[in-house]
């Protein structure tokens, strides 16, 4: 019978795990981190915050390494393992909104959900509740995000621009008065100087960022930043080539999306078929 295997630590820890296995290859090669860069066509600062754990880059990336370093399937494998591992989102999702109120200007794109800044606490409380909060966390987790909307308010109020796929003014509440109460905000925080809100209508129909939420942060150091999020899972995205790509992406889609003026008549147009309450 061979020996057993001992299951290590850092075994257990997708996310230093990959770090560490990507640290180990580039050395045993004897690669610094921008000849690894220059021989991949990737800026080498990305490779230096994956070795750090600081980001775990996209697929594209991952399977290079595994084409580079010729391991087929390895680095795709350890990348999938540390992708599903909650506790390194919750971690990044903490960055994201320390440099979410840092941020001197934001652009926003949503495919299904309003984004936070304009949400109600209806709206709020009935997305957390999908999403598994109950209790008392979702009274906190519902403070929490109502708290982040002071971000648009006052005279020092960074920029904001948000694109509204179609479908998120499509997908109602179930209580009518909270939707109703939901688009009403909206337009009233369409009005506001800082804020510029466009629809994208379903009819243009595919889009470079068709499954994905994300927002841009634009730094005081001049950096910008993305945090992208869908249903299960989301991710900040610091490498200046992903950003960059994203960005073009937002460009062609917000040359598609109706004017703000447009917009807002849009959203008016739909508080008008909102039935009201009888009783009032």
């Amino acid at each position: 019978m061979g020996k057993r295997r001992v299951i290590t630590g850092r075994s257990q820890e997708p996310r230093q795990r990959f770090a560490e296995e990507l640290r180990r290859l580039r050395l045993e090669r004897g690669h610094s981190l921008r000849q690894l860069g220059e021989r991949l066509g990737w800026d080498w600062s990305l490779f230096g915050k994956m070795e750090k754990g600081d980001t775990l880059g996209g697929p594209e990336v991952v399977e290079a390494l595994d084409q580079h370093y010729g391991t087929p399937g390895l680095f795709v494998t350890l990348w999938e393992l540390a992708a599903g591992d909650r506790t390194q989102f919750k971690e990044q999702y903490r960055r994201y909104m320390a440099l979410e109120g840092e941020a001197v200007s934001l652009w926003h794109f949503a495919v299904s959900v309003l984004p936070g800044l304009l949400q109600t606490p209806g709206y709020a409380r009935d997305v957390l509740v999908v999403g598994g909060y109950k209790g008392e966390e979702l009274e906190r987790q519902v403070k929490a995000r109502m708290g982040r909307r002071d971000l648009l308010d006052g005279e020092d109020a960074p920029p904001f621009r948000t694109i509204l796929s179609e479908a998120v003014l499509r997908t109602p509440l179930r209580d009518v008065e909270a939707w109703r109460e939901q688009l009403e905000y909206v337009v009233e925080m369409a009005r506001h100087p800082n804020v510029t809100l466009q629809v994208l209508p379903l009819d243009v129909g595919l889009h470079g960022l068709v499954s994905s939420d994300v927002m841009f942060l634009r730094l005081v150091d001049g950096r910008t930043v993305a945090y992208t999020e869908n249903a299960h899972r989301g991710e900040l995205i610091e490498e200046n080539t992903l950003v960059e790509r994203l960005q073009r992406a937002y460009d062609a889609m917000r040359d598609l999306a109706l004017s703000p003026a447009e917009s807002r008549k849009f959203i008016l147009a739909m508080l008008e078929e909102v039935p009201c309450d009888p009783s009032i």
